[in-house]
């Protein structure tokens, strides 16, 4: 079982993400900036670093991530927090899924049962405190459906749809048209005229893709 996150002084929360709206984005989330800049010094501040990573705020090696980026936007904050809070209470969510909702009654009672710990234990009552805090700047409403446009195809491949049928050349439907210009001998003779358009039928006239 993951152990849940959670904060010896819960508080520090509100100051902490108040803070990380207002400051610039640092190039880690480190300890000097969690004391100097957030302005959580001592113990709490180094506590306050560790949570931040455990709640997706920042990478591995202290780069501020995208959720970082998404919760200073004023437009995504609110959501921001709550996709954090569902990834880091993960386990809460399998056991309710609407655990955002819960008193706080019945959210101390999921994480009894989540940890084994008795109610009344110090981490249990800081984990829902933890939990409480984080949800004063949570926005879990539902996200509006996001219009799917279709990606324009920009590959060279010909598109065999309706709209543009590949056909065989039998169905072409390209229609050529000739003129002939004929000097027709001076001649009263209709064999001639016979073997002359029975050549043109022949040669020129027939068709052959038939």
């Amino acid at each position: 079982m993951a152990p849940l996150p959670y904060l010896t002084s819960p508080g520090n929360i509100d100051k902490a993400l108040t803070g990380i709206k207002q400051a610039a984005v640092p190039d880690r989330v480190s300890q000097d900036f969690v004391k100097t800049i957030l302005k959580i010094p001592g113990g709490s501040g180094d506590q306050m670093t560790s949570f931040l990573k455990k709640l997706g705020f920042a990478n591995l090696d202290g780069s501020p991530n995208d959720l970082y980026k998404r919760f200073r936007n004023p437009t995504s904050s609110g959501t921001a927090i709550a996709g954090a809070i569902r990834q880091a209470y993960a386990p809460l969510y399998v056991r309710n899924e609407y655990m955002h909702e819960l008193s706080d009654k019945d959210l101390l009672g999921l994480v009894v049962e989540e940890t084994g710990q008795p109610h009344d234990s110090s981490p249990v009552k800081l984990i829902v405190s933890t939990i409480k805090h984080l949800k004063s700047f949570a926005d879990f409403s539902p996200a509006p459906a996001s219009e799917i446009v279709p990606a324009a195809d920009t590959s060279d491949r010909p598109k065999n749809d309706s709209a543009s049928p590949v056909r065989g050349k039998e169905n072409i439907g390209l229609n050529l048209g000739y003129t002939i210009n004929l000097n027709l001998p001076a001649t009263s003779d209709s064999a001639v005229f016979d073997a002359i358009f029975r050549s043109l039928r022949e040669h020129l006239l027939r068709s052959d893709d038939a």
